[in-house]
């Protein structure tokens, strides 16, 4: 329980103040413990924080996992996991600010966070390409361009407008995913020459 309340303290003050701004005592004065108490949980600053982003990056996994039990397709798992991760980070409002000091704190718990979550895209992906509902493409590559349709929508919106995507910018987003951006072609329509095709 202590232990639980340390770290919802220091999701609050690191994501207030920042890392470096951040000392042991501000965590331990607004969780309401003593500093002794703290040390018994967390030997340093720098561990609270790594727990913390450790944690952070289960709890969103978690919670995407669960939701997407209920879907009816793999395009079904993918809208509701994005929608699962604006709902949580609108909850969390300061998990991009920690995320983000993570980069200048420690790379490799910044990089943990996102091969974790890259690591779940990937296997859901290869299911969805083996079951034939979406198309044989790189693996990877796709998983990082849907992390960054999830990681800027969340940012403009909920972090920074602190509201939920609207349904008209969810579903353009979710359209060119899984639709693409050309038009389709008409017959008849076909450019000859494709360096005309700026070009009146």
């Amino acid at each position: 329980m202590t232990r639980e309340k340390l770290l919802a303290t220091a999701e609050i003050i690191f994501g207030e103040k920042g890392y470096y701004e951040t000392s042991v005592v501000d965590i331990t004065q607004r969780a309401g413990v003593s500093q002794g108490t703290f040390y018994n949980y967390f030997p340093t600053k720098c561990a609270i924080f790594e727990e913390l982003v450790m944690q952070l990056s289960r709890d969103v996994r978690f919670e995407i996992k669960k939701a997407i039990v209920a879907a009816q397709s793999h395009e079904d798992a993918q809208r509701i996991g994005f929608q699962t991760f604006f709902l949580w980070v609108k909850n969390h409002p300061n998990l991009y600010s920690i995320v983000q000091q993570a980069l200048l704190v420690d790379v490799k718990l910044y990089r943990y966070y996102y091969d974790q979550l890259a690591n779940g895209y990937m296997r859901a992906l290869a299911k969805a390409m083996e079951d034939g509902e979406f198309k044989s493409l790189n693996k990877e590559a796709i998983t990082y361009c849907l992390m960054g349709i999830g990681q800027f929508l969340g940012m403009r919106w909920v972090y920074w407008e602190e509201k939920l995507v609207p349904d008209d910018v969810f579903e353009s987003a979710m359209d060119m995913v899984f639709h693409g951006l050309k038009q389709p072609t008409i017959k008849g329509d076909e450019r000859e020459d494709g360096a005309n095709f700026y070009m009146d």
